[in-house]
């Protein structure tokens, strides 16, 4: 992709930026018809002529004319239609000026509030792909606030706020955008978007102000409500006003900032609009109707109070204001008194704050596809599935080591205890109860919590392995190497994407590692369904006199028979003690653990190995691509 351009489409004004291999470091602010800023509004003329901007507002031979169109396109099938028309304008004007070149390679990211879900977004969406822009995408203006300040070089914001909670707080004509961003995901919240609460209440509020103090305050409104291109252009001059005061109120402390206004309609009548302290502070403490009689002052303050509110995690170390209006030296105030240990920040041109993000988020995304596709590559290889083999023989080692000893005082010795108290009538059934003891037990949150520690130690060189391999794309894309490093994400509790170490070692889907523990613990320890255990205790084992009388009444393996038939009293079974039971868990934990090593690491070893690779692989593979997606905003 070699341009991405910005388009922040507000409800009273527009602007539109580029970022191109000709600019590579801060997005051009484009000038439309001359202006880079530009009314948002649109006019046709009778010959079928398109007109955008200051223009549209004011042409006086015209069958259309459409502004504050954005605010209703929740609500308005039409507000769709004058959308795409100011759209269509737009892209002429570009084409026209020669900012954009037929068949370029070239992408737009468009605005949105924060608080428009996915059909919607793709409602936006298609209104510009069917103006025949270029390929187009819908991202919310929070995020590219936020990407503006993690670029911004006279902010020097940096990754580091990324890992911060931050407010995002986007003040535009008609709305008031609020997102939470916290280790560089955006938080959805109740008032995120579409909060009634915009710059344009301030212009209507400095209009009426102005109409009241002039000398034909009732002519002057009749000509207002009878005719909205004046209407237009008296709002459009209040706003001119009011950001010139705003920019630097104090160089308009000895010196009238103002403008006036010749009204001609069936007779002049003369406006003056004038901003001073007065005036600032009347535009934030008038009761306004649209708020239902509250001041903005008091409905900003009960947003951010409503903010406060929902954040269920930190409150905000970092609160950025974009759009002209966060100019109000009160804003900043407002704000500190909310979250009085936030730092409050905003750009040199906050008006141009979003336009600029969005035209880097496109060399972001960029940058991101160019990342996942050398990962998906990766992933694709069988790059992991072979460190995993490499490394294979050390995890049946570590995982052995961890589950011998609990398997057996947890698992077996329990199956002897119940055939001790009666509860097992034969020694012929132990051979079942255990193996259903050792499969349920294998299958326990217990057992699985017993393998984290080991899992995560053995994990650890296989991260130092894998990231031979992810470093030198993290590298190439201006990526942190942690990004991709599973030993960051095993250690850090804070993060949202870890890999449980518990996962990893799947015991319940490895039906034959729940095999080979049966075999052998009982071939160990029963060596014939419970008769090498009571016969080999270190006591002499079943009453020693009463068993040497019976292998000389029938032989050994008659004895040992009848043994197993029997339903002997519990008193003769509880002749064997108990300890004699944990003695010999004890004294064949060692057998068990080398018996079970072998059998995992040799007798089944290309079945096992070929098994536990490709699921370890694909763990770990699901990690990395989760971990990935995490990496979305701290590219900017």
């Amino acid at each position: 992709m070699d341009k991405f351009y910005g388009f922040d489409l507000g409800d009273a004004e527009s602007a539109v930026s580029l970022l191109s291999e000709e600019i590579p470091d801060i997005p051009e602010i484009l000038s439309v018809n001359g202006d880079k800023s530009f009314i948002t509004a649109y006019a046709l003329t009778p010959a079928g002529e398109l007109m955008i901007g200051e223009k549209a507002c004011f042409e006086p031979q015209v069958i259309k004319r459409k502004l504050r169109f954005k605010s209703t396109f929740l609500t308005s099938e039409g507000s769709r239609k004058d959308i795409a028309s100011f759209a269509a304008g737009v892209l002429g004007a570009l084409y026209e000026q020669g900012n954009i070149i037929p068949g370029e390679d070239s992408c737009f990211y468009v605005g949105c509030p924060a608080g428009w879900d996915a059909n919607t977004r793709e409602l936006y969406r298609d209104i510009f792909e069917r103006a025949s822009y270029p390929p187009v995408r819908i991202i919310s203006e929070s995020r590219a606030a936020m990407v503006s300040a993690c670029q911004s070089r006279y902010l020097q914001v940096g990754y580091n706020i990324l890992s911060r909670p931050v407010l995002v707080v986007d003040i535009g004509s008609s709305t008031t955008d609020f997102a939470y961003v916290f280790g560089g995901k955006e938080v959805q919240m109740q008032t995120a978007g579409e909060v009634k609460l915009g710059g344009g209440i301030m212009d209507e509020t400095l209009l009426e102000r102005s109409v009241a103090m002039c000398d034909e305050p009732e002519r002057i409104r009749e000509i207002i409500d009878a005719s909205e291109p004046w209407k237009n252009y008296c709002e459009f001059t209040a706003r001119r006003v009011k950001e010139r005061y705003f920019s630097d109120p104090s160089f308009w402390l000895d010196k009238p900032c103002m403008e006036s206004i010749m009204i001609q309609y069936d007779r002049p009548a003369r406006l003056t609009i004038r901003m001073d302290e007065q005036a600032a502070e009347a535009l934030v403490e008038t009761p306004v109707a649209s708020l239902g009689g509250a001041s903005f002052h008091s409905a900003f303050t009960e947003s951010l109070r409503q903010v406060a509110a929902n954040i269920s995690g930190q409150q905000p170390e970092l609160i950025f204001l974009t759009g002209g209006v966060s100019k109000h030296p009160l804003i900043r105030s407002w704000c500190i008194s909310q979250f009085p240990d936030a730092v409050v920040i905003t750009g040199t041109e906050p008006e141009f704050s979003v336009t600029r993000g969005l035209a880097w988020s496109g060399r972001i995304d960029e940058h991101l596809r160019q990342f996942k596709k050398e990962l998906d590559l990766l992933i694709s290889s069988s790059t992991v599935e072979n460190i995993v083999r490499e490394h294979i023989a050390q995890l049946y080692s570590k995982v052995v080591d961890a589950l011998v000893k609990p398997l057996l005082m947890e698992a077996a010795l329990p199956v002897f205890d119940r055939w001790r108290e009666g509860a097992i009538r034969r020694l012929a059934d132990t051979d079942e109860a255990m193996q259903e003891a050792i499969t349920q037990y294998l299958k326990s949150e217990e057992a699985r919590s017993l393998l984290a520690e080991p899992i995560t130690s053995w994990l650890r060189p296989v991260s130092d392995a894998l990231e031979e391999h992810t470093m030198p794309i993290c590298i190439r894309h201006d990526v942190p190497y942690t990004a991709l490093s599973l030993n960051s994400y095993l250690s850090a509790a804070d993060m949202d994407v870890r890999i449980d170490a518990k996962d990893v070692f799947a015991v319940e889907e490895i039906t034959w590692l729940i095999d080979s523990v049966i075999s052998i613990v009982v071939g160990l320890l029963c060596g014939g369904s419970g008769v090498a255990l009571i016969t080999g205790g270190p006591t002499g084992i079943l009453a020693g006199a009463a068993a040497s009388l019976l292998v000389l009444a029938l032989g050994k393996d008659k004895m040992e028979s009848a043994l197993l038939k029997a339903d002997l009293p519990t008193p003769i079974r509880k002749l064997v003690p108990k300890h004699a039971f944990e003695s010999r868990m004890e004294s064949l934990s060692g057998s068990v653990r080398d018996k079970l090593y072998e059998s995992l690491h040799y007798d089944k070893n290309e079945e096992i190995t070929a098994r536990m690779a490709d699921e370890i692989a694909l763990q770990i593979e699901q990690c990395l691509l989760k971990m990935a997606e995490v990496v979305e905003i701290p590219l900017g």
